[in-house]
């Protein structure tokens, strides 16, 4: 009798290197944890200060303790080539990157009529900027070599904005514009390139908005419950390997069916 195939083959990553920006707490954290689990190599980058140095100093302490091989990166987004100095490390230590998940970015929240031109270069910078920095020093490798997938960590602000969100909301309709327009240019290669889009996740940076504003976004989640950052591993798993090879150019909300309820 032959064994039926194993349908959660395509899910590891072994031989694969990942790259995980912003991946030392919460969703980062999460999906990081995740591909080490199916074997990927993962590059956890975080902030150049001594807190977020410490946050991923434990996220490597957990994949070792499962067997999983990683190591950590510094680098400022803010910064005009923070974001190209983090590429170059991770080639330089690793040999390549297969895998890139664009989780980092910046939220400040205020009206549209006291936005600085501070605070708006530095979510642009973050949110954007960095963004192209990366594709443009990892993915013409990842087509050469005739694989490689691109993730990037969009929000329901890319289409239902919050008024206090203003630069936030728009960044991550263009980085959604961006994947979309990429997937349509690498995907001949053997690279893919999704959007991830969570909704409500309660998560450190949504803390205080939740304790203020949750009563009334719950109603509103089909659910009945906020998010966790361990929702998005799995989607984030597969358009992250070969599972999803056949997914390209789309947007997946992970959001308990909100935007489908509104």
């Amino acid at each position: 009798m032959s064994a039926l195939p194993d349908p959660l083959a395509p899910f590891r990553l072994d031989g694969r290197t990942a790259l995980v920006t912003g991946a030392r707490r919460e969703i980062g954290r999460a999906i990081a944890l995740g591909l080490a689990a199916q074997g990927a190599q993962v590059a956890v980058h975080h902030a150049p200060t001594g807190e977020e140095a410490a946050d991923a100093a434990e996220v490597l302490a957990t994949m070792n303790a499962g067997g999983a091989q990683g190591a950590a990166f510094p680098a400022d987004f803010a910064t005009d080539d923070g974001a190209k100095n983090l590429a170059a490390a991770v080639l330089a230590a690793f040999g390549k990157v297969d895998i890139l998940v664009l989780n980092a970015s910046i939220e400040l929240l205020e009206p549209w009529t006291d936005i600085s031109r501070e605070h708006f270069d530095r979510q642009i910078n973050v949110n954007l900027r960095s963004t192209m920095d990366l594709l443009q020093a990892l993915v013409p490798a990842m087509q050469s070599r005739g694989w490689g997938r691109v993730l990037t960590i969009g929000s329901v602000q890319q289409v239902s904005p919050h008024p206090q969100m203003f630069v936030y909301a728009g960044s991550k309709a263009m980085q959604l514009n961006w994947a979309i327009s990429l997937a349509r240019q690498v995907g001949p290669s053997g690279v893919t390139v999704n959007n991830l889009a969570p909704g409500a996740i309660a998560t450190a940076r949504n803390r205080d908005q939740l304790a203020r504003d949750g009563q009334a976004i719950l109603p509103r989640i089909p659910v009945g419950r906020f998010g966790r950052p361990e929702d998005l591993v799995g989607p984030a798993l597969l358009l992250c390997s070969n599972a999803g090879s056949y997914i390209n150019g789309a947007n997946l909300y992970v959001d308990g069916g909100r935007i489908a309820g509104m």
